[in-house]
């Protein structure tokens, strides 16, 4: 299973980017999605889940500024980052677990997109 994620870039403080990750692959069924993030000499940080129920759960440094979201075909998952801060600048990852259609388990990542907000 395989995880593309687009829409990083550069933006202003105060501005806004829609990260986007599409699943592809021989999926049965696909569990959580997740978005996490990275700084140079940090760990790996989660940001937002969105649960198979469509339960969400985010970090408190994003809590009301970030939504994440799903497609219509549940295979695709969204951050829409409002309201960015220096601080949020790093690359993020999405991540999802779940079945493939042999019936394996599988636990995918993206391959990273950076987000840098000025100041």
């Amino acid at each position: 299973v395989q995880l593309q994620a687009s829409g990083g870039g550069l933006v202003q403080a105060g501005g806004s980017l829609r990260l986007s990750c599409a699943a592809s692959g021989s999926i049965f069924r696909i569990n959580a999605m997740s978005w996490y993030r990275q700084v140079p000499g940090k760990q790996r940080e989660l940001v937002a889940t969105i649960n198979s129920d469509d339960s969400t759960n985010y970090a408190d440094s994003v809590k009301g500024r970030f939504t994440i979201s799903r497609g219509n075909a549940k295979n695709t998952v969204y951050l829409q980052m409002n309201s960015l801060k220096p601080e949020d600048t790093a690359v993020y990852y999405c991540n999802t677990g779940g079945i493939t259609s042999y019936l394996s388990g599988f636990d995918s990542w993206g391959q990273g997109t950076q987000v840098t907000v000025s100041s």
